[in-house]
């Protein structure tokens, strides 16, 4: 029989550790695996704030190959964007649809694109681009005199902190539309404490209140509240990613919520789709979207598949993670909680070993399985 493909759209942690466990389990004299992805290398993201402001500090560690990807070489790359997917009404399976116009059929098939971001996450695709974009955003924290973050969440926190550790007397000022910052998820006590420490570093601390839009920072700007901050020259869109999921609108019957997420069974298959799976940041699942998730997602997708491919009931359901969350300060601290027991806080010491120092990069390497 001609061998199927298992085919995972998106390349970020997600993706490209499920196609890392697919590889090491499915017969490759029956199964190909192939993971799509719009660039050629993969994005770690907790390294990239840190890439963006501090200038020499290693592309290397926000920019990793996938050559080594695939257990023993078993899998290919294809490096496209999906405009598509076309699922087969007279049976299982379907195409997956690429913007160069090639198609590439699947047997089981795993929607793991990730979010859309603005502003300096905004990376482009090609490794001459991105570089430039590093060099841009640079430059232009360089040259600021008074930084305004919008959005007070991890993002803005950690561009605060990079930018004080290599400019101390730069001016910071962070704008966030809740009462306290990051969000909801976590205890008001830590919330505070993260604001409190905050400020203590000098950065200035704006509650309750929006920019609207991404003004162009000339000399002031104007909150929705009425409020003016003077001396802005540089502005920065520091609000949460969107899902990345514009390529699934004509997928019938319909699999995405109002807000653009996956909507999924609790085995991780796609509503009315049982050939498809879902995982990440796109999941329609009540938990904060973050990279630590995947930890979770990841043995449901790849049990179930297995069981897919095998006409088999699924064998695993996912009944959401704990909330963890490590948050940068800078190089030597950070705010660190764990939602356990009666939720567990941590300060400077835990988030510097844990994080903050060296952002986790051999780790996320050892995932991906690059050896040197």
């Amino acid at each position: 029989m001609p061998k199927r493909n298992v085919v995972i759209v998106g390349g970020g942690s997600a993706g490209a550790t499920i196609a890392r466990e697919l590889s090491s389990k499915l017969d490759p004299s029956r199964y190909t695996v192939i993971l799509v992805t719009s660039r050629p290398e993969f994005l770690y993201l907790p390294a990239a704030l840190r890439v963006l402001v501090v200038d020499g500090h290693p592309i290397e560690d926000a920019f990793m190959p996938y050559d080594q990807l695939f257990a023993d070489g078993k899998g290919s790359i294809k490096v496209a964007t999906v405009t598509n997917i076309e699922n087969n009404k007279e049976g299982r399976g379907g195409n997956v649809l690429l913007s160069n116009g090639e198609a590439i059929q699947y047997e089981a098939l795993v929607l793991a694109p990730g979010s859309i971001w603005d502003g300096p996450l905004a990376f482009p695709e090609t490794q001459e681009q991105y570089q430039d974009h590093i060099r841009s955003w640079r430059q232009k924290f360089r040259d600021a005199k008074h930084i305004v973050l919008v959005g007070g969440g991890s993002v803005a926190i950690e561009i605060a902190g990079e930018v004080k550790d290599v400019w101390p007397h730069k001016k910071v000022t962070i704008v966030h539309g809740q009462e306290h910052l990051v969000n909801g998820t976590y205890p008001m006590k830590w919330r505070t404490n993260i604001e409190k420490r905050m400020r203590q570093r000098g950065v200035d601390v704006i509650l309750g209140d929006y920019i609207d839009g991404i003004p162009e920072a000339q000399g002031s700007i104007t909150t929705r509240k009425g409020r003016t901050i003077e001396d802005v020259d540089l502005v920065v869109p520091t609000r949460g990613g969107r899902p990345n999921t514009s390529f699934l609108v004509s997928l019938q019957p319909s699999v995405l919520t109002e807000h653009g997420f996956v909507k999924v069974d609790p085995t991780l298959q796609v509503k009315s789709h049982p050939g498809i799976f879902a995982a990440g940041d796109v999941l329609d699942w009540k938990e904060v979207k973050q990279a630590a998730k995947v930890h979770s997602h990841a043995p449901v997708v790849v049990a179930n598949i297995l069981a897919y491919l095998e006409d088999k009931p699924a064998k695993k359901v996912y009944k959401g993670s704990p909330e963890l969350i490590v948050i940068t300060n800078g190089k030597n601290g950070g705010f660190a909680y764990l939602g356990l027991l009666w939720g567990l806080t941590f300060g400077d010491w835990f988030a510097r070993m844990l994080k903050s120092k060296d952002l986790m990069v051999s780790a996320a390497r050892k995932a991906l399985g690059v050896r040197s």
